[in-house]
């Protein structure tokens, strides 16, 4: 119903325009305007829905940076605030979590506890506190009734899978789904959240680059860690330097290459709210509901198949795809314009230098999704492994935040580091 919601509200706001426009002002004021408070609307939906809603909002977060800029503005600030805020539950529902979690003594656990939450996220709110023995902490407490709306939102996606297949014709949207249903509901089991970030944290203790904090308690519904400062990505974008936006670029790249190698693990969650730049230097990570388990590291094909198209190896290229399950069997491809199709992706590899913006991203959306283009055309016809969803998901999210951030850096070089396949696709 709150949804639903959503375009009455961008009627309402029209209706005033007209109101105001009868009075003589600027169209271009009204059209700000009204923007303006739709974009609040949004927020406002969005953020009281949490669950899956909320989800879709920091999506959304990311994703701004596709789109025009004159439509993209009234609703970017909206859209961030749902990174690392939403309204916060009363204090009472609050304790009434804590007490169910961790007992009716639950505050003898804690010097203090801060009833207002310093930040939210789409299934829980977190809370600043200092544990019993002295240590400032991030208590994250999920919503209740998170689990039950999740759920539903979850049930009503798949009841749109059919349009999915309007668009996508061979891929296998159940499978799809049924993996993105999988991965979500993860993100409700806090103890599940606390085993996964503590093998974050082994990874990368001591390390220059990346600060994992430390888990020090752990519930069904309540997650409690080291509290960790920093700027966050969020207000980089918003306000950093060239060198800040660079380096929070250069560490966001580091860790989404270098995770699955040296955690077996995949961060999946990139939006801004999850990550901050601690005063050493650091990127700080938050937030570990969601990960991809990867083992063995991140699949050898993902490095060899990108390095034999910078390489222009298009037979190759074409065969690996199909052997992945990309190319729909019986589907006859021109490997040259798979090369065509893929090689403006990779642009940021293929240059010593390169620096992500808007634009760019813009350009890539535009080619890729106008009705008729030849990349459109293509991108119908292939097909999409669900063993790869989290995995592109996450490599997209994590584009959409470098172009945010405008970030330049020798990309290839991470690249060459960690990514199996790439430095030698001759690897098997």
């Amino acid at each position: 119903m709150k949804l639903a919601s959503l375009p009455l509200g961008l009627a309402g706001r029209a209706t005033v325009g007209l109101g105001k426009r009868v009075t003589g002002l600027a169209d271009e004021i009204l059209g700000e305007q009204a923007q303006k408070r739709t974009a609040e609307h949004l927020f406002s939906v969005l953020g009281q829905l949490k669950g899956g809603a909320m989800k879709l909002g920091q999506a959304l977060s990311i994703f701004e940076a596709a789109l025009p800029e004159h439509l993209a503005s009234p609703y970017r600030q909206a859209l961030t605030k749902l990174q690392n805020s939403a309204p916060p539950l009363p204090a009472s529902s609050v304790h009434g979590v804590m007490e169910r979690q961790l007992g009716e003594d639950w505050r003898d656990r804690f010097s203090s506890f801060d009833d207002q939450p310093a930040a939210a996220a789409s299934i829980g709110q977190v809370h600043r506190a200092v544990w019993s023995d002295g240590r400032e902490v991030a208590v994250k407490i999920q919503y209740p009734g998170a689990g039950d709306a999740l759920r539903s939102d979850l049930r009503q996606l798949a009841r749109m899978a059919p349009l999915f297949k309007v668009l996508q014709p061979n891929f296998d949207v159940k499978k799809l789904t049924v993996e993105l249903r999988e991965r979500l509901l993860e993100e409700l089991d806090y103890e599940l959240e606390a085993s996964t970030q503590r093998q974050f944290a082994d990874a990368y203790r001591g390390d220059p680059q990346i600060l994992v904090p430390e888990v020090v308690h752990a519930g069904p519904e309540v997650l409690v860690t080291e509290w960790v400062e920093g700027t966050p990505i969020a207000k980089i974008i918003a306000e950093g330097t060239p060198e800040t936006r660079d380096r929070a670029g250069l560490l966001l790249a580091t860790l989404h290459f270098s995770a699955p190698a040296r955690a077996g693990l995949l961060h999946a969650d990139p939006h801004p709210g999850n990550f901050a730049l601690s005063e050493d230097g650091r990127l700080v990570v938050y937030d570990f509901g969601a990960a991809a388990r990867l083992p063995d590291g991140m699949p050898l094909p993902v490095g060899r198949l990108t390095k034999l198209t910078l390489e222009g190896k298009a037979e190759e290229v074409v065969e690996g795809l199909r052997h992945e399950g990309f190319v729909p069997p019986g589907l006859e491809i021109d490997a040259p314009a798979m090369l065509d199709f893929l090689l403006p992706m990779l642009e940021p590899l293929g240059a010593d230098e390169f620096q992500f913006s808007r634009e760019w991203l813009r350009k890539e959306s535009t080619r890729l999704t106008a009705q008729g283009s030849e990349a459109a055309k293509l991108n119908k016809q292939l097909s999409f492994p669900p063993s790869y969803l989290l995995i592109h998901r996450v490599t997209m999210g994590s584009i959409g935040v470098l172009c945010q951030l405008g970030a330049r850096a020798r990309w290839r070089d991470i690249l060459e580091e960690w990514l199996p396949g790439f430095a030698d696709p001759s690897e098997s």
